[in-house]
């Protein structure tokens, strides 16, 4: 499956021209012009890169930045036209991990988010060592010993790997993982966790990997 890159853009052109780049590069790309429909995109959504620009039509994509690190540790590129240095200290300062002022070279941003992937790919490997994922053959390792886990245990499992921390909410855990089940209830994500914890616990009886976030939903813990 292709990295999806959410690009918040008002500037219907350079979104465009981003989207062609990032296409060409293999990429999956969404667009949003309002800070508020990204926000929503990013939560019912598995994004892997946020590319975002400052002067939006709602709200600042400093704002925009503040809400998405409230629940997700995705990592987050500015676009701006301008060229203040307080400008980038505060976007680097509210948890960004990038910066580039227009005009830009579509080529570089696409090299850049390449390199800040590879960058947040070893750090999250390395923070679930404990775990790791076999996609080829839809299983998982946990501290050296193989899981058995039935599909959704498998899916709802990989799902937190994916991005250790971030909280899940039930309804999202449920359009991310039983997205084409019929009749199935957000009970069925309690009913899950359940067992996955006490899959984990048979191999680590100290195992508090997955952690219940009261009236938020799940997150995996690092």
């Amino acid at each position: 499956m292709p990295q999806h890159i959410l690009i918040v853009e008002d500037e219907l052109a350079i979104a465009e021209t981003l989207i062609y780049a990032f296409n060409e590069a293999g990429f999956a790309t969404s667009h949003h012009v309002l800070g508020s429909d990204a926000i929503v995109k990013l939560s019912n959504s598995q994004i892997d890169f946020v590319i975002l620009d400052v002067g939006l039509p709602d709200m600042t994509g400093f704002d925009v930045c503040k809400q998405i690190r409230a629940i997700s540790n995705v990592p987050i590129l500015f676009l701006t036209a301008r060229n203040h240095e307080i400008d980038r200290i505060v976007g680097l300062e509210i948890g960004a991990d990038d910066y580039v002022t227009k005009p830009f070279s579509p080529r570089e941003v696409v090299v850049r988010i390449k390199t800040i992937l590879r960058r947040t790919e070893q750090i999250s490997t390395k923070q679930s060592s404990q775990f790791v994922v076999d996609e080829i053959a839809n299983r998982i390792l946990y501290c050296g010993q193989y899981l058995d886990l039935t599909r959704y245990e498998f899916l709802l499992l990989k799902t937190l790997i994916k991005q250790p921390q971030r909280v899940y909410s039930r309804d999202q855990l449920m359009d991310l993982v039983w997205e084409n089940a019929e009749d199935t209830l957000e009970r069925t994500v309690d009913s899950h966790v359940k067992t996955l914890r006490a899959k984990l616990r048979k191999i680590d009886a100290t195992s508090s990997a997955i952690v219940t976030h009261r009236g938020m939903g799940y997150s995996l813990l690092t």
